[in-house]
């Protein structure tokens, strides 16, 4: 019964939830983190994509069992590997489709839409679509932006078109680079495990990952730029007292540097073959967290410890 319920919870990987937290962008970076009602009706966003989020890694597993015993990691994944019976896979797909639904009309009846559409759309994936080249990218990069737009439905907030760019370039250049380090993985292996690995070109998903990569530190500079809060503290409004050059009115550009560091060393994880799975990069790169954490530390101090007059 124990290892039933381990195998249960693998299955499900929770380790995937954190693809999730973007659903918290919009509330942080509008100013409105600590609002209890938005914050509480986010909160449960998130929880409803974590349920529909396991629900389709579990249907997705369910198809592809026979493919994953023949790859060097998914072979121990509950269903390959024997450990949870298909029946039981089957039942908690179901039930946690279910309750990700019912989680989310409660909150939203657009978030349900989103969520329902969010289902359908893994589920012709998994069918099917995973197999065609550039379409399993796109479908894959959808999923991060529909988690963002979520996360600004249920709160009401207006998205800065250039921060939609950055969301949309960010999306392709994991989802270019999650196909380039499986990619990495085939040639080592020789084992066809992706049908659509197979129609890639290595060149052709390096240019890719640089393509995409390029735009979201360039689409992220543009929304830094054209949406950063005033100056507030003294010491900004003496140096605009000073000079004109010393003026500082885009106080969000000074986490430029990071993003494009973020950007240089995930590009590095990738071509080491290492970013099939890009929560677990997220957590177990220091360099890279590192540089995410001070990241979204500087935004805070910048937004909410009193550096400026938010006005996004």
């Amino acid at each position: 019964m124990v290892n039933l319920s381990i195998s249960a919870l693998k299955i499900a990987r929770p380790i995937h939830w954190a693809k999730n937290f973007s659903l918290f962008a919009a509330i942080f970076l509008t100013g409105t983190l600590f609002e209890k009602g938005l914050f509480i009706d986010v909160f449960w966003a998130f929880i409803a994509f974590n349920l529909a989020t396991s629900a389709t890694y579990i249907f997705n597993d369910i198809l592809d069992v026979k493919l994953d015993r023949l790859h060097p990691t998914k072979k121990f994944r509950p269903l390959a590997s024997g450990n949870l019976p298909l029946s039981l896979a089957i039942l908690e797909g179901v039930i946690l489709s279910f309750l990700a639904l019912m989680v989310s009309i409660s909150v939203n009846y657009l978030l349900f839409l989103l969520i329902g559409g969010y289902l359908i759309m893994q589920a012709l994936y998994s069918l099917g679509l995973k197999n065609i080249p550039i379409i399993d990218i796109l479908i894959i990069a959808t999923g991060f932006i529909i988690r963002v737009y979520a996360g600004a439905l249920v709160i009401d907030a207006h998205l800065s078109v250039w921060f939609l760019l950055c969301v949309i370039s960010v999306a392709l250049f994991l989802a270019s680079g999650k196909r380039r380090a499986e990619l990495n993985v085939l040639e080592e292996t020789n084992e066809i495990t992706r049908k659509s690995l197979v129609r890639y070109k290595q060149e052709l998903l390096n240019s890719y990952v640089t393509m995409f990569g390029n735009a979201s530190w360039m689409s992220w500079a543009l929304y830094t730029f054209f949406e950063s809060p005033k100056a507030s503290l003294p010491v900004w409004l003496f140096l605009a007292e000073l000079s004109r050059t010393t003026t500082v009115n885009k106080l969000l550009m000074a986490t430029i540097p990071l993003v494009i560091f973020g950007i240089m060393r995930y590009e590095a994880v990738i071509f080491e073959g290492k970013s099939e799975a890009p929560e677990k990069v997220l957590l177990t790169d220091k360099p890279l967290l590192i540089a995410v954490t001070l990241w979204v530390s500087l935004i805070y101090w910048i937004i909410y410890s009193g550096a400026s007059i938010t006005n996004i």
